[in-house]
């Protein structure tokens, strides 16, 4: 998806903080530090950190030959074998308790006809509209079947969203059984009652999107509410990329992973509609979008039927594949330590051949995400070289199926190769810097856990800081690997590119984000290009490095802060450890 010297700065507040954080039994200097600045040992491991070499990777994983590196392709194949070469050469060992260093990830891999066409049909007028795949809808099937269709009244149900903590039901007990839905994008903007050109902070985080806004918390609960299909009203601004993306993301092989009922619990059809259509659709069932939009953001809104049908077959091929995560381990230095982990992690996959744009079809993924497989590879190598090594084991997780849902990272988390209660950390790595150095970096999520101590005492020491994610409504927290880390409780870290460019006007790095989400973003042109500066991309890895190396000499795991959704399951997870003491 997507999405380091001056060390000295705010030394004194780094010990001060390190009461807490201090690892048991160390000595000397090591021991008197959790934030200090690094001693030489570590520094020289950060310049292992090599741009040059980095590009070269990255070249190479986006390169033609890869094929844009999609699940179960010629270019997936490459690239496991490239990354299970590098791997050995640094001296890791294979991640895998079987002895490889691959974690088999069974998938189903479905592929729809683009010839199918969504009809909208108006109950009392008999008038029809007719939407065309790819351009003004996109639709597609979980469930393994060769053939799905629905043919059933269309509800709009506001946001769709079930939040008790907010005493919030848009479905107020309405029987939605065998019918299709018809959401909006993201989470409520519920308007604060004492001031409504403001968002209620108190209600869905105000700004910042919950999982209630993801597209995959809309589809599960429509699956448990018995519905038919599910349609998301696609708006580029909330969604925080336009159509294309949607079209690109959802074209030609859709994988999940394999399920016992073969995904018969799903809804038979989910999909997303453009705006414009949504207008249309509304209109040709006497309804006003706009109107109803501003009803959906009370509590009192009830479900609206449209009075109108949708009809939809769509055909599709099944097959079943076995993918791959990619893993390394290096092993702690410390005995009664070595049992516990810090997970570095970045997902290798993108969306290989599709549709053309302009000429080209192949999906190189440069910097999303060749980036961060790349930049991951020189953290790994950085461990290798830093002595003493680290106390605790680090894990190196290379995920597959990201762009499919965060599939390899979710049956990692669901299947983990190492006890996540004895996982410190999961740190993750999707779409680095290419643009230069920056004076921040920012934390999507920054707040929920004490991983941030560790991010800004780093960051102190590089004369940087640290920014919370500068569009909380994109909730791009819950849009990259580590999520599924933090949904089984692990604390897990997002962090992202700084914005305040060294050199640069206020407000470029923004203007380079946009370009980017607009012109390349899940597009062909996601490629290395000749203005790319990668030393932004080694500070920030350094960084990365800094922050894993003193989570895993830590005395104290990291924990969520209060008020955060994983805490209970973390706190609960962290009592069976200490119980089994």
């Amino acid at each position: 998806m997507m999405r380091m010297s001056h060390r000295m700065t705010f030394w004194l507040g780094g010990l001060i903080l390190a009461g807490t954080l201090l690892t048991p039994g160390d000595s000397g200097l090591r021991a008197q530090r959790a934030f200090a600045s690094p001693p030489e040992s570590e520094r020289s491991a950060w310049n292992q950190i090599n741009k040059d070499r980095m590009l070269a990777n990255i070249k190479v994983l986006a390169s033609d030959e890869y094929e844009g590196r999609a699940p179960a392709s010629k270019g997936e194949e490459l690239t496991t074998a490239f990354l299970e070469e590098h791997l050995k050469s640094l001296g890791l060992k294979p991640g895998n308790p079987d002895g490889t260093y691959f974690q088999k990830v069974p998938m189903v891999g479905i592929t729809t006809d683009p010839g199918a066409q969504l009809v909208f049909a108006q109950a009392e007028t008999g008038n029809k509209l007719t939407l065309r795949y790819g351009d003004d809808f996109m639709g597609w099937t979980k469930r393994e079947q060769t053939e799905v269709s629905m043919d059933s009244d269309l509800v709009f149900v506001g946001y769709g969203v079930v939040a008790p903590e907010y005493q919030w039901d848009d479905y107020k007990g309405a029987d939605v059984k065998g019918k299709v839905l018809v959401m909006l994008i993201n989470d409520p903007p519920v308007p604060d009652p004492r001031d409504p050109a403001k968002l209620d902070e108190k209600v869905f985080k105000g700004r910042a999107m919950t999982y209630y806004g993801r597209w995959t918390y809309k589809y599960e609960i429509a699956a448990l509410k018995g519905a038919a299909g599910c349609l998301i009203i696609h708006e580029t601004g909330p969604a925080g990329y336009p159509w294309g993306v949607v079209r690109a993301s959802n074209t030609g092989e859709q994988f999940d992973l394999v399920k016992a009922d073969k995904g018969m619990s799903r809804v038979a059809v989910e999909g997303w509609i453009t705006y414009d259509k949504a207008q249309a659709l509304f209109a040709l069932s006497g309804k006003n979008l706009e109107a109803l939009k501003k009803a959906a953001v009370e509590r009192n809104f009830t479900p609206v039927s449209l009075g109108t049908k949708a009809l939809l077959t769509l055909k599709n091929q099944v097959r079943t594949i076995d993918s791959k995560n990619v893993i390394a381990k290096l092993e702690g230095r410390d005995p009664k330590l070595r049992g516990e982990y810090v997970v570095y992690m970045a997902h290798w996959d993108h969306f290989g051949i599709g549709l053309a744009v302009n000429g080209d079809k192949i999906y190189h993924g440069a910097k999303d995400n060749a980036s961060g497989v790349a930049g991951m590879l020189e953290i790994a190598e950085a461990f290798t070289q830093v002595q003493p090594q680290a106390r605790r084991s680090m894990l190196f997780l290379f995920v597959t199926a990201e762009e499919q849902g965060l599939l390899g990272s979710r049956y990692y988390a669901e299947h983990p190769l190492y006890p996540l209660e004895k996982t410190l950390a999961a740190i993750n790595m999707d779409g680095l810097n290419v643009l230069g150095k920056t004076k921040d970096l920012i934390v999507v999520g920054l707040g929920m856990s004490t991983l941030d101590e560790y991010v800004k005492a780093v960051a102190a020491e590089q004369g940087r800081v640290v920014k919370p994610d500068a569009e909380p409504e994109k909730g791009f927290y819950y849009r990259s690997d580590h999520f599924n880390f933090a949904k089984q409780g692990v604390p897990a870290l997002d962090p992202g590119a700084g914005i305040d460019f060294v050199g640069k006007p206020e407000g470029w790095g923004l203007e380079m984000r946009d370009r980017y989400t607009a012109q390349d973003y899940h597009k062909p042109s996601d490629t290395v290009k000749p203005d790319w500066d990668l030393s932004g991309a080694v500070e920030d890895l350094q960084l990365l490095f800094e922050v894993g190396f003193r989570v895993a000499n830590t005395g104290k795991y990291p924990i969520w802060n209060p008020g955060t959704e994983f805490k209970a399951k973390r706190d609960a997870m962290l009592k069976v450890v200490t119980s089994n003491k």
